[in-house]
Parts: C-alpha cells; sequence; structure tokens
C-alpha cells in the first residue's frame, strides 16, 4: 500500500537578534554614547550591525540616512527608530535615554576638569590629536559601507559619483550641509525612486 506524499512543511520564520528588554536596550546605548569620543557613526556601526546584529549592513543604511535628513543628532534619531521598533514609545524614550544619562553626568564632570586645565598646552594638544583619530573612525565607517553601495538600484558607480560630490562640495567648496542633503539628497531620492518603482 502507497502512502500519500506529504506536503513540504514551511520553514519556521528565523528569530532575528533584538533586544532582549527595555534595560538591555538601555544599556547598550550607554555604552554606544560612552564610547562615542568625537562622533558615534564607527561605534553605532560595529555594535548594532556587526555585534549585536540588531540591523543588517542594508537596514543600517537605510536608518542612517533617514537620522541625517531628520532634525537634532543623527545618533539619537537612530536610537530613537531602534527603540521605537522594538518596543514602541517606551522604547524610543528608554533608547534616547540611554543615550544621555550617563554621557551627560561625564561631559559635567569633564566640562568642571576642563575649566581648570584649558590654558595648558598638553590638554589642547591631546584634544586634537582625539581629533584626528575620530576622523578615522569616520572614515572606516565609510569604507566599511561600501558593499552596501554596490547593491544599491543606482549602481556603483553613480553611488561613487555622488559620495565624490558631496564630499567635494562640502569639504572644498564649503556648501552647507543642508543645501547637500536638500539637493544631492533629494535628486538621489527622486532617482532611485524612479528606478524602482513601477
Amino acid at each position: 500500500m502507497q502512502t500519500a506524499p506529504t506536503l513540504p512543511t514551511a520553514a519556521a520564520p528565523v528569530s532575528r537578534p533584538r533586544p532582549e528588554s527595555l534595560r538591555d536596550l538601555f544599556l547598550s546605548f550607554t555604552w554606544l554614547a560612552l564610547q562615542g569620543f568625537g562622533g558615534v557613526l564607527a561605534v553605532v556601526q560595529r555594535e548594532i550591525v556587526e555585534k549585536k546584529r540588531w540591523l543588517t549592513p542594508d537596514e543600517f543604511l537605510e536608518d542612517w540616512a533617514v537620522a541625517q535628513v531628520l532634525p537634532g543628532p543623527n545618533v539619537i534619531n537612530l536610537a530613537l527608530m531602534i527603540g521605537d521598533r522594538h518596543f514602541g514609545l517606551r522604547g524610543a524614550v528608554t533608547a534616547v535615554a540611554g543615550m544621555l544619562t550617563l554621557p551627560l553626568c561625564v561631559i559635567l564632570a569633564l566640562a568642571v576638569l576642563y575649566s581648570h586645565y584649558a590654558d595648558n598646552a598638553q590638554v589642547a594638544g591631546a584634544l586634537r590629536g582625539m581629533g584626528a583619530v575620530a576622523g578615522g573612525l569616520i572614515a572606516a565607517t565609510g569604507v566599511k559601507l561600501v558593499p552596501a553601495m554596490r547593491r544599491h538600484p543606482l549602481g556603483f558607480g553613480v553611488c561613487l559619483a555622488l559620495v565624490t560630490l558631496a564630499f567635494a562640495a562640502i569639504a572644498i567648496v564649503r556648501v552647507p550641509l543642508g543645501w547637500i542633503l536638500l539637493v544631492l539628497g533629494g535628486a538621489s531620492c527622486l532617482w532611485t525612486w524612479r528606478k524602482i518603482g513601477p
């Protein structure tokens, strides 16, 4: 007697890593903020994408683009989006509190110390050195995001041209960032929308 063929069962959805609780969200963003000397882009990309895997590289690139366009600090906007995505309004408030609470205390303590030692040439030199390291971290993060540009609907060449144009406009011509976002950002969004639209 021949048995009826069994139908293939649907694969169970793969659970993605996510914050385990509001406490985990708060501590994670506090840790991010405490590492963010001179900017947290490099730290956020390493912690959220590579270590915790809460976002894929493509999702990070998309969320970071939205965070750049919205008013306010980019990383605060990103924290709001990630917190809201997992826990709603409570998550958004918790993520922002994690970004601000302990770092604010550290900054206030450093401000008091700096007021006493601001005239010291060694302190000024150390702060300039930190700026150079922060620039290197941001450049390294940009290089890590290149593979995501290769998968962009406009193609790698167009994306590279837009990056070069934006860099030249800001660093050489000194065009204000708002105009770069409005003109280049708006044009690239419209162009991408037309390319992937119906």
